[in-house]
C-alpha cells in the first residue's frame, strides 16, 4: 500500500518525503522492523520507541511515525505527530481495509467476570447461527482454532491484523475483552463498539492506575466513547446497575442503555435463583420474556455474568429462545472455578481470581459445595499493586478454614517477601499459623506458609478429605509462573491431579 493511502485516516501531522513509497508492512517494534516497512515510535512503559530510530532505519525502515524527531536526519520519510499511539491506531485500520466496518464488535470491561460473560456470550452467538471470534485473556479464538494470548487486548495494530484475519475468515462477531491499560493506552479507539458491556469495579491494576478513581476513569473510556444510540439500533452499554459505578455510568453514556442485575429496576434480572455445586438454576426476566435457565457454572456472581451476555444477545436481536440454549449449553470456562478429574475423587477446584473481590466470590460459591473443610491456595503477583495482598490474605483467612500462602508469579520481588505482605492480613483474620506437616484430624484449621507452589498445591491436596474443596486460585488457566523475567511451565489443574494421584 502506499505511503499516501495510508495517511488518508490521519490528521494533523507533519509531513517530509515521499507519499508515494511502497510500505510493506507496519510495527511499533524496531527488532521487527523489515525492508520496506514503516516505524511507528510509541513510548512505553520500560523502553521509548523514539531512542530507536536509527536502529528502525538501519533494519530496512522506509517511513517514520514520531512525536519528536530531535536531532535525527536518517533518510526515511518522518511523519510527526502529536500522540503517536492513537496515529497507530489510525494507520492500522487504513493498512488493514478498515476490518471493523464487517464485524458486529462487542467490548467486555470490568475487573472480573469479562472471560465468563465472553464465553456465554460466544456460546449464545453460536447457537443463533452467528460466527463469533474471541479476544481475550484465555486465547484469541475464531472458527475452532485458537492462539495463546500474550495480553488480554492487543495493541491497536496487532488487534487491526487479528480482527482483519477473523473477518477474512467469516467471523460476524467479535467479543472483545478491553482491559483498563488498552482502554487508556488507546488500543481499541479506533473500533467501533455496537455493543460494550460493564461487569463490575473492584481494587486491581493501581500498580499503573495509583488511584481507583483512575482505573474507573479508565474503564468508562469505552461508554463514552460509543456514540449518540438510536432506539433499536444501538450502540448498547449494557450496564450492571448492581454495581455502585454502574448507575453512574448510565449518565456518561450517549448510547442506548440496558442495565442488568438482581434488583427491580434493571431491565434484565434475574429470581427464583438456586445455586450449588451442580450449576445455577433461576428465572431470566428479560423485556422480551421470561425464561427458566440452568447453567453448569458455579456461584451466584456467575448470574451476573449470565444476566450481562443475555443482555448483550438481546440487544443484538438475538431470539430469547437461542440464549437460554446458549447459557445451558456451556459447561465450563476454562480456569474459571474449574472442576479437576483426580483420581482420590477429591473436589479440586481451579480458579483465576486473582483480586479480593474475585476471591471473596469463589470462596462464597464454594463454601456451600464444601461438607468438610474450605481450602485455599493462593498467592499475589510480584511487581503489581502491593496494597491488595494483605487484603487478599484476610479474605482468604475470613472465609477459609486452612489457608496455603504461596507464590503466584512473582516475577523480579523475593517471593517470601510477597508470602510475609500477605500473611499479615491471614493473621488479622484470626487464623494460626501451623508447621507441616499438620498434626490433627480433619478439622484442623490455620495457615501454612510455603512458597514453592508446587509444594503447597501437594500439602493443600494431601491435607484434603472426601468432604473438603480444595480452591487453588489466582492463575486460572495460565499453564506457566514467571520467576524472575523466566517463563516457566506451571499449571494448576496438571498440579493438582498430579498431587492427587502422586501423593506428597
Amino acid at each position: 500500500m502506499k505511503l499516501g493511502e495510508i495517511l488518508e485516516g490521519m490528521r494533523d501531522y507533519d509531513f517530509e518525503g515521499d507519499r508515494e513509497l511502497d510500505i510493506l508492512g507496519i510495527t511499533y517494534d524496531s527488532r521487527q522492523v523489515r525492508p520496506g516497512h514503516l516505524f511507528v515510535a510509541i513510548r512505553g512503559n520500560s523502553a521509548d520507541g523514539h531512542d530507536y530510530l536509527g536502529s528502525a532505519v538501519e533494519s530496512g525502515a522506509i517511513a517514520l511515525v514520531a512525536e519528536d524527531f530531535g536531532n535525527f536526519k536518517g533518510r526515511a520519510s518522518k511523519i510527526r505527530v502529536s500522540n503517536s499511539r492513537l496515529a497507530l491506531s489510525k494507520l492500522a485500520v487504513q493498512f488493514y481495509g478498515r476490518p471493523c466496518e464487517r464485524l458486529n464488535l462487542i467490548g467486555v470491561t470490568g475487573t472480573n467476570g469479562k472471560t465468563t460473560t465472553s464465553y456465554i456470550l460466544e456460546s449464545i452467538l453460536t447457537v443463533s447461527g452467528a460466527k463469533p471470534g474471541v479476544v481475550g485473556t484465555v486465547n484469541y479464538r475464531f472458527g475452532g482454532k485458537d492462539r495463546p494470548a500474550p495480553v488480554t487486548t492487543p495493541e491497536s495494530l496487532d488487534l487491526m491484523r487479528l480482527l482483519k484475519e477473523m473477518a477474512d475468515e467469516g467471523a460476524t462477531d467479535v467479543i472483545l475483552e478491553v482491559s483498563s491499560h488498552a482502554l487508556d493506552q488507546k488500543r481499541t479507539v479506533d473500533c467501533p463498539f455496537r455493543v460494550a458491556i460493564f461487569t463490575n469495579l473492584s481494587r486491581d491494576h493501581l500498580d499503573y492506575h495509583k488511584t481507583m478513581e483512575a482505573y474507573f476513569e479508565a474503564k468508562s473510556q469505552l461508554f463514552r466513547g460509543l456514540g449518540k444510540g438510536r432506539p433499536g439500533g444501538g450502540p448498547f452499554a449494557v450496564i450492571n446497575l448492581d454495581e455502585p459505578k454502574g448507575k453512574f455510568l448510565t449518565t456518561m453514556t450517549d448510547a442506548v442503555v440496558l442495565t442488568y442485575g438482581l434488583n427491580a429496576a434493571c431491565q434484565v434480572r434475574a429470581d427464583s435463583i438456586l445455586t450449588d455445586k451442580t450449576g445455577i438454576r433461576a428465572t431470566l426476566i428479560t423485556p422480551a420474556g421470561r425464561r427458566a435457565i440452568h447453567s453448569s457454572l458455579i456461584g451466584e456472581h456467575n448470574v451476573h455474568n449470565i444476566l450481562a451476555a443475555a443482555a448483550a444477545a438481546l440487544s443484538l436481536n438475538i431470539h430469547l429462545d437461542a440464549v437460554v440454549e446458549g447459557i445451558e449449553r456451556l459447561k465450563v470456562v476454562p480456569g474459571r472455578l474449574e472442576l479437576v478429574q483426580n483420581s482420590r475423587a477429591l473436589t479440586l477446584v481451579v480458579d483465576y481470581s486473582h483480586t479480593p473481590d474475585a476471591l471473596l466470590k469463589a470462596l462464597e460459591a464454594l463454601r456451600p459445595c464444601a461438607e468438610g473443610r474450605l481450602i485455599t491456595v493462593f498467592g499475589c503477583g510480584g511487581d503489581r499493586d502491593k496494597g491488595k495482598r494483605h487484603e487478599m490474605g484476610l479474605v482468604a483467612g475470613a472465609h477459609s478454614d486452612l489457608v496455603f500462602i504461596t507464590s503466584d508469579n512473582p516475577r523480579t520481588e523475593d517471593p517470601q517477601s510477597i508470602v510475609t505482605e500477605i500473611e499479615k492480613g491471614t493473621q488479622q483474620s484470626g487464623l494460626k499459623r501451623m508447621v507441616w506437616p499438620i498434626n490433627g484430624d480433619g478439622g484442623v484449621s490455620g495457615y501454612i506458609l510455603e512458597v514453592d507452589r508446587r509444594k503447597a498445591i501437594r500439602m493443600a491436596v494431601a491435607a484434603a478429605g472426601e468432604k473438603d474443596v480444595v480452591l487453588i486460585a489466582g492463575k486460572g488457566h495460565e499453564d506457566y509462573q514467571i520467576i524472575g523475567t523466566e517463563k516457566r511451565h506451571l499449571d494448576d489443574r496438571e498440579e493438582a491431579a498430579l498431587a492427587a494421584r502422586e501423593g506428597m
